[in-house]
Protein backbone atom coordinates (compact mmCIF):
# COMPACT_ATOMS: atom_id res chain seq x y z
CA UNK A 1 0.00 0.00 0.00
CA UNK A 2 1.33 3.46 -0.89
CA UNK A 3 1.43 6.70 1.09
CA UNK A 4 -0.02 5.19 4.27
CA UNK A 5 1.69 7.99 6.17
CA UNK A 6 -1.20 10.24 5.11
CA UNK A 7 -4.00 7.75 5.70
CA UNK A 8 -3.98 5.02 8.35
CA UNK A 9 -0.58 6.02 9.81
CA UNK A 10 -1.31 9.71 10.42
CA UNK A 11 -1.33 9.16 14.20
CA UNK A 12 2.42 8.64 13.90
CA UNK A 13 3.14 11.58 11.61
CA UNK A 14 4.25 14.14 14.18
CA UNK A 15 6.72 11.67 15.65
CA UNK A 16 8.36 11.39 12.24
CA UNK A 17 8.15 15.10 11.38
CA UNK A 18 8.16 17.23 14.57
CA UNK A 19 6.67 20.71 14.34
CA UNK A 20 9.72 22.37 15.89
CA UNK A 21 11.84 21.28 12.92
CA UNK A 22 9.91 23.74 10.74
CA UNK A 23 10.48 26.98 12.65
CA UNK A 24 13.56 28.09 10.71
CA UNK A 25 12.06 27.40 7.30
CA UNK A 26 8.73 29.05 8.16
CA UNK A 27 10.67 32.17 9.12
CA UNK A 28 12.37 32.11 5.71
CA UNK A 29 8.99 31.82 3.98
CA UNK A 30 7.59 34.76 5.95
CA UNK A 31 10.60 36.97 5.23
CA UNK A 32 10.50 36.21 1.50
CA UNK A 33 6.79 36.99 1.34
CA UNK A 34 7.17 40.30 3.16
CA UNK A 35 9.86 41.30 0.67
CA UNK A 36 7.94 40.22 -2.42
CA UNK A 37 4.32 41.19 -1.72
CA UNK A 38 3.26 44.66 -2.84
CA UNK A 39 1.18 46.29 -0.10
CA UNK A 40 -0.25 44.55 2.95
CA UNK A 41 0.67 40.93 3.53
CA UNK A 42 -2.01 39.56 5.85
CA UNK A 43 -3.90 36.66 4.29
CA UNK A 44 -2.09 33.44 3.44
CA UNK A 45 -3.14 30.26 1.64
CA UNK A 46 -1.03 27.15 2.18
CA UNK A 47 -1.58 24.39 -0.35
CA UNK A 48 -0.59 20.91 0.78
CA UNK A 49 -0.53 22.12 4.37
CA UNK A 50 -0.49 18.62 5.88
CA UNK A 51 -0.37 18.55 9.67
CA UNK A 52 0.09 22.32 9.87
CA UNK A 53 3.77 22.34 10.80
CA UNK A 54 4.51 25.46 8.76
CA UNK A 55 1.25 27.12 9.73
CA UNK A 56 2.07 26.60 13.40
CA UNK A 57 4.58 29.44 12.98
CA UNK A 58 3.11 31.35 10.02
CA UNK A 59 -0.19 31.93 11.84
CA UNK A 60 1.68 34.27 14.20
CA UNK A 61 2.00 36.74 11.30
CA UNK A 62 -0.76 35.78 8.84
CA UNK A 63 -4.43 34.80 8.75
CA UNK A 64 -3.98 31.27 7.40
CA UNK A 65 -6.22 29.13 5.20
CA UNK A 66 -4.89 25.57 4.97
CA UNK A 67 -5.72 23.16 2.14
CA UNK A 68 -4.67 19.53 1.89
CA UNK A 69 -5.79 16.45 0.00
CA UNK A 70 -5.78 14.31 3.17
CA UNK A 71 -8.64 14.94 5.59
CA UNK A 72 -6.75 12.97 8.24
CA UNK A 73 -3.71 15.20 7.97
CA UNK A 74 -5.87 18.31 8.16
CA UNK A 75 -7.51 16.91 11.29
CA UNK A 76 -4.07 16.81 12.95
CA UNK A 77 -3.63 20.49 12.17
CA UNK A 78 -7.16 21.53 13.08
CA UNK A 79 -6.85 20.01 16.54
CA UNK A 80 -3.79 22.17 17.21
CA UNK A 81 -4.64 25.28 15.19
CA UNK A 82 -8.37 26.05 15.52
CA UNK A 83 -7.61 29.67 14.61
CA UNK A 84 -6.79 28.59 11.01
CA UNK A 85 -9.30 27.73 8.31
CA UNK A 86 -8.98 24.11 7.09
CA UNK A 87 -10.30 22.85 3.74
CA UNK A 88 -9.86 19.55 1.91
CA UNK A 89 -8.64 20.09 -1.65
CA UNK A 90 -6.09 19.23 -4.33
CA UNK A 91 -3.52 21.92 -5.22
CA UNK A 92 -4.02 21.08 -8.90
CA UNK A 93 -7.76 21.68 -8.99
CA UNK A 94 -9.00 23.50 -5.89
CA UNK A 95 -10.77 26.81 -6.50
CA UNK A 96 -11.84 28.78 -3.43
CA UNK A 97 -13.33 31.74 -5.29
CA UNK A 98 -11.18 34.28 -3.44
CA UNK A 99 -7.68 35.69 -3.52
CA UNK A 100 -4.94 36.01 -0.94
CA UNK A 101 -1.94 38.22 -0.31
CA UNK A 102 0.34 35.19 -0.16
CA UNK A 103 0.50 31.51 -1.08
CA UNK A 104 2.91 28.92 0.34
CA UNK A 105 3.60 25.39 -0.90
CA UNK A 106 6.32 23.33 0.73
CA UNK A 107 7.17 19.64 0.44
CA UNK A 108 3.72 18.60 -0.82
CA UNK A 109 5.15 19.66 -4.18
CA UNK A 110 7.05 16.36 -4.05
CA UNK A 111 3.88 14.52 -5.08
CA UNK A 112 3.51 16.31 -8.42
CA UNK A 113 4.85 13.63 -10.75
CA UNK A 114 3.92 14.77 -14.26
CA UNK A 115 4.51 17.99 -16.17
CA UNK A 116 0.77 18.63 -16.42
CA UNK A 117 0.60 18.49 -12.62
CA UNK A 118 3.12 21.35 -12.40
CA UNK A 119 1.15 23.52 -14.80
CA UNK A 120 -2.15 22.79 -13.02
CA UNK A 121 -0.56 23.77 -9.71
CA UNK A 122 0.79 26.97 -11.28
CA UNK A 123 -2.69 27.95 -12.45
CA UNK A 124 -4.06 27.32 -8.96
CA UNK A 125 -1.43 29.59 -7.43
CA UNK A 126 -2.13 32.39 -9.91
CA UNK A 127 -5.90 32.04 -9.46
CA UNK A 128 -5.62 32.54 -5.69
CA UNK A 129 -3.14 35.44 -5.62
CA UNK A 130 -4.34 39.00 -5.68
CA UNK A 131 -2.46 41.40 -7.99
CA UNK A 132 0.76 42.28 -6.22
CA UNK A 133 0.57 39.13 -4.09
CA UNK A 134 3.35 36.57 -4.00
CA UNK A 135 3.88 32.85 -3.55
CA UNK A 136 6.74 30.87 -2.06
CA UNK A 137 7.28 27.37 -3.45
CA UNK A 138 9.89 25.16 -1.84
CA UNK A 139 10.35 21.77 -3.51
CA UNK A 140 12.82 19.72 -1.50
CA UNK A 141 14.26 17.98 -4.55
CA UNK A 142 15.13 19.12 -8.06
CA UNK A 143 16.86 17.18 -10.80
CA UNK A 144 20.08 19.21 -10.49
CA UNK A 145 20.64 18.47 -6.79
CA UNK A 146 19.06 15.04 -6.32
CA UNK A 147 21.22 12.27 -4.90
CA UNK A 148 20.26 8.90 -3.48
CA UNK A 149 19.90 9.17 0.30
CA UNK A 150 18.98 7.03 3.26
CA UNK A 151 18.16 8.32 6.73
CA UNK A 152 17.26 6.91 10.11
CA UNK A 153 14.67 8.53 12.39
CA UNK A 154 13.85 7.74 16.00
CA UNK A 155 11.27 9.26 18.33
CA UNK A 156 9.26 8.42 21.45
CA UNK A 157 6.03 9.73 22.95
CA UNK A 158 4.85 8.07 26.16
CA UNK A 159 4.33 4.37 25.51
CA UNK A 160 4.77 4.86 21.76
CA UNK A 161 8.06 4.72 19.89
CA UNK A 162 8.97 4.94 16.22
CA UNK A 163 12.05 3.84 14.29
CA UNK A 164 12.18 4.65 10.59
CA UNK A 165 14.42 4.02 7.63
CA UNK A 166 13.75 6.48 4.79
CA UNK A 167 15.37 5.64 1.44
CA UNK A 168 15.06 7.90 -1.62
CA UNK A 169 16.42 6.81 -4.99
CA UNK A 170 15.82 7.26 -8.71
CA UNK A 171 15.28 3.99 -10.60
CA UNK A 172 15.01 5.72 -13.99
CA UNK A 173 16.87 9.03 -14.48
CA UNK A 174 15.12 9.44 -17.85
CA UNK A 175 11.69 10.03 -16.30
CA UNK A 176 10.28 12.69 -13.94
CA UNK A 177 9.97 10.55 -10.81
CA UNK A 178 11.91 9.14 -7.92
CA UNK A 179 10.94 6.72 -5.15
CA UNK A 180 10.84 7.31 -1.42
CA UNK A 181 10.44 4.13 0.61
CA UNK A 182 9.86 4.06 4.35
CA UNK A 183 10.21 1.13 6.70
CA UNK A 184 8.47 1.88 9.99
CA UNK A 185 8.88 -0.07 13.22
CA UNK A 186 5.97 1.15 15.36
CA UNK A 187 5.82 0.20 19.03
CA UNK A 188 2.87 0.63 21.38
CA UNK A 189 3.75 -0.76 24.78
CA UNK A 190 5.35 -4.13 24.06
CA UNK A 191 3.64 -4.59 20.66
CA UNK A 192 5.71 -3.82 17.55
CA UNK A 193 4.38 -3.53 13.97
CA UNK A 194 6.66 -3.24 10.94
CA UNK A 195 5.27 -1.39 7.91
CA UNK A 196 6.64 -0.68 4.43
CA UNK A 197 5.28 2.52 2.89
CA UNK A 198 6.05 3.41 -0.76
CA UNK A 199 5.83 6.99 -2.05
CA UNK A 200 5.91 8.01 -5.72
CA UNK A 201 7.54 11.44 -6.04
CA UNK A 202 8.21 13.94 -8.82
CA UNK A 203 11.64 15.12 -9.93
CA UNK A 204 11.99 18.08 -12.31
CA UNK A 205 14.76 20.51 -13.30
CA UNK A 206 14.60 24.04 -11.93
CA UNK A 207 13.66 25.34 -15.38
CA UNK A 208 10.46 23.27 -15.33
CA UNK A 209 9.36 24.82 -12.03
CA UNK A 210 10.01 28.31 -13.37
CA UNK A 211 8.20 27.57 -16.65
CA UNK A 212 4.99 26.36 -15.02
CA UNK A 213 4.73 29.53 -12.93
CA UNK A 214 5.61 31.89 -15.77
CA UNK A 215 3.00 30.16 -17.95
CA UNK A 216 0.42 31.15 -15.33
CA UNK A 217 1.46 34.81 -15.66
CA UNK A 218 3.67 35.04 -12.58
CA UNK A 219 7.06 36.75 -12.26
CA UNK A 220 9.55 34.27 -10.81
CA UNK A 221 12.82 34.67 -8.98
CA UNK A 222 15.03 32.26 -7.07
CA UNK A 223 15.50 32.89 -3.36
CA UNK A 224 18.18 31.40 -1.09
CA UNK A 225 17.07 28.72 1.37
CA UNK A 226 20.02 28.28 3.74
CA UNK A 227 19.03 25.66 6.30
CA UNK A 228 21.15 24.09 9.00
CA UNK A 229 21.81 20.40 8.50
CA UNK A 230 20.84 20.31 4.81
CA UNK A 231 24.31 20.50 3.30
CA UNK A 232 25.19 18.39 0.24
CA UNK A 233 25.29 15.44 -0.34
CA UNK A 234 21.91 15.26 1.38
CA UNK A 235 20.28 16.32 -1.89
CA UNK A 236 17.91 19.02 -0.69
CA UNK A 237 17.69 22.06 -2.94
CA UNK A 238 19.14 25.12 -1.18
CA UNK A 239 16.89 27.62 -3.02
CA UNK A 240 13.17 28.25 -3.35
CA UNK A 241 10.94 29.97 -5.88
CA UNK A 242 9.23 33.29 -5.19
CA UNK A 243 6.49 34.07 -7.73
CA UNK A 244 4.72 37.44 -7.79
CA UNK A 245 1.47 38.27 -9.56
CA UNK A 246 1.81 41.54 -11.53
CA UNK A 247 -0.29 44.52 -10.54
CA UNK A 248 -3.30 45.10 -12.73
CA UNK A 249 -2.90 47.58 -15.55
CA UNK A 250 -4.54 50.96 -15.02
Amino acid sequence: MSERLYTDLTDWYLLLDPTEDHEEEAALFAAALRSAVVGDCVTLLELGAGAGNNAHFLRESFACTLVDLSARMLALSQARHPDCEHLVGDMRTVRLGRQFDAVVIHDALTYLCASEDLYAMGRTVAEHLRPGGAAVLSPDSVRESFVETSELHAAEDGDRALRTLEWSFDPDPADTEFRADYVFALRRGDEVEVVHDHHRCGLFPVAAWIACLEAAGLIVQLWPRPLDGLEPPHGYWDQMLVARKPMESK
